[in-house]
């Protein structure tokens, strides 16, 4: 049997992450549940299960301590990637997981069910066309492959003095210089990723 438990707690000690023995036990369901429906959704090109603890699990828990407020939004959220497992480590808070693809929310909504998230929505919509009357603390996303991008689409859905949080590979330099007005840099870091070799930075822009 495949040992996933091992890197998990070793990846969560590195991020000071506490081990409770639910939450790890959710986290490597999750897992399971990917490489379950990967098999015919093709939810993601990691087909490994070992290699998805730091691609999928510890690298969207890097940002744990970014999430400001109680309500959060994972724009573009695919696999439910960062969203699902920010939200088993934040139980207190509420999570809304938006993506337009028929197949993945039909995962992410399996996958609530399965994992009883009480504090998990699954909205199929474009991030453009979201209703603008709901709005959250933080908006979070890795989808998007350009800043701006990301501000111009799902900054209406953040509310005013909240948080936008671009997950990046190399520090997005020239991205950060067509910001939209409206919206400042609060912090670019360095994130890292126990197992994960590659660079990685999250964004954290303040919606002024």
């Amino acid at each position: 049997m495949i040992d996933l438990i091992t890197p998990l707690r070793a990846g969560l000690q590195a991020l000071d992450i506490g081990q409770d023995s639910a939450r790890i036990l959710r986290l490597i369901d999750f897992i399971k549940l990917i490489e379950k429906w990967n098999r015919v959704y093709n939810l993601t090109a990691v087909r490994d299960p070992v290699k998805m603890i730091p691609v999928h699990l510890l690298d969207s828990l890097s940002v744990l301590r970014y999430i400001n407020g109680a309500n959060i939004a994972d724009v573009g959220s695919g696999a439910g990637i960062p969203g699902i497992p920010l939200a088993i480590c934040q139980s207190d808070k509420k999570f809304v997981l938006v993506d337009s693809d028929a197949k993945k929310t039909r995962f992410m909504q399996q996958a609530v069910i399965e994992l009883s998230l009480t504090n998990v929505r699954v909205c199929r919509a474009r991030v453009e066309s979201f209703p603008e009357t709901e709005q959250f603390d933080t908006v979070v996303c890795r989808a998007f492959s350009n800043i701006a991008e990301f501000v111009n689409f799902a900054g209406s859905l953040c509310k005013r003095a909240g948080r936008l949080l671009a997950l990046k590979g190399k520090h997005p330099g020239k991205e950060l210089a067509q910001l939209p007005t409206g919206y400042e840099v609060v912090t670019v870091d360095r994130l890292v990723v126990h197992g994960l070799e590659r660079q990685r930075h999250v964004v954290e822009i303040l919606k002024v």
